[in-house]
């Protein structure tokens, strides 16, 4: 899942999971919950959040560890809130809609990316989601809109009017912001007034909307969360139009081309090409020689089983680390934005070590 080039987990911020316990858990739509965390208060500064961050949950199936990071959809202050839509025999996604009630306790790591607004700087703002791609957009709009020098228009794409994630919330919102926070549905599979709001959220459809509904020059920041090909649409609609990169800040929920990570089959002790690697983590450095044929993550978790990831497919930043030394390989990144990439941070999940030696700090 979703950045901006600003680091958000600081060295002192515990990285672990916690159990936490479930306060409520809201029926959004048909195939889709809100799930509160009740923060007890000697844990209260390690879930404090930003907009647009998410929480990594942490479950065992027959003895196996599954992860999966979330979007916070609640402002900043709040109590941690996720929202999650169901996919098709989704681990996760399938037990948190039909089965988590409140009450339950769920191992839940600190939030974390760096898909983030600064909710104090005021600003105009523009955020452009799809389907569950609304649930940081929710935490981002409120938090900023808080701000009265904040204005925020959203452009939001599902299928159906019953398929719209928080639509009572996002009502409130309006209702709240008034003129400040321009709402514009567009339905795939439901006919609108207005035509230009019927149909699916492609190039062609985004491209009218930003020439016609949006005033380009005047936003300070486009935010875009999505499937990729929306999201990749929509960048390069906006690099067309003269938008620079650093306003332009995106998160992936889904990569339809991606496939899974490879499994990897790791023998005691390390064969072939190798190099001498460094890991920080919460302020310790450990150091082993690592396979370059593995990635940096899976061979790491030898040195440091507390690792952080969620999705090890290049989408949810979750891994992401600054390399402070060496020369490494990032053969796949859906969550980088190309100025953190500048500044020398990967997704660790896809890097592999090229150079004889390598460091990677997770707390930069």
């Amino acid at each position: 899942m979703t950045s901006t080039a600003e680091a958000v987990v600081s060295p002192s911020r515990t990285r672990s999971f916690h159990s936490l316990t479930v306060a409520d858990v809201e029926k959004l739509c048909d195939d889709a919950v809100a799930v509160r965390f009740e923060v007890p208060a000697d844990l209260a500064a390690d879930y404090d959040f930003r907009p647009g961050q998410s929480l990594t949950l942490r479950r065992f199936v027959d003895g196996v560890e599954h992860r999966r990071s979330y979007s916070i959809c609640a402002p900043t202050g709040a109590a941690p809130r996720i929202g999650v839509r169901e996919v098709a025999d989704g681990l996760f996604s399938s037990w948190l809609v039909r089965d988590v009630r409140s009450g339950d306790r769920i191992d839940v790591a600190p939030p974390a990316g760096s898909f983030v607004a600064d909710a104090a700087a005021g600003g105009r703002h523009v955020l452009i989601a799809a389907g569950s791609g609304i649930t940081p957009m929710l935490s981002i709009a409120a938090s900023v809109l808080d701000n009265p020098d904040a204005q925020v228009i959203l452009l939001y794409g599902n299928r159906r009017t019953r398929s719209v994630m928080f639509a009572e919330e996002i009502a409130d919102l309006k209702d709240r912001f008034g003129a400040r926070f321009e709402v514009i549905h567009v339905l795939s599979r439901e006919p609108r007034e207005v035509e230009l709001f019927s149909g699916r959220l492609d190039a062609d459809r985004l491209r009218t909307i930003l020439d016609t509904l949006v005033p380009i020059p005047d936003i300070d920041h486009f935010w875009l969360c999505g499937p990729y090909g929306m999201v990749t649409d929509a960048r390069d609609a906006l690099s067309v139009r003269g938008v620079a990169g650093d306003q332009v800040h995106f998160e992936l929920f889904y990569v339809d081309d991606v496939p899974p990570p490879q499994e990897t089959h790791r023998e005691p002790g390390v064969t072939g090409p190798s190099s001498d690697v460094t890991i920080v983590l919460d302020g310790r450095s450990v150091s082993g020689r690592l396979s370059r044929e593995v990635s940096i993550l899976d061979a790491g978790e030898q040195l440091r089983s507390d690792l952080p990831f969620a999705c090890k497919g290049g989408v949810c930043g979750t891994c992401r680390a600054m390399v402070t030394l060496g020369e490494v390989d990032m053969r796949r990144n859906y969550a980088l934005e190309n100025s953190e990439v500048a500044d020398g941070f990967v997704l660790t999940c896809q890097t592999f070590p090229v150079s004889d030696s390598v460091t990677v700090d997770f707390d930069a």
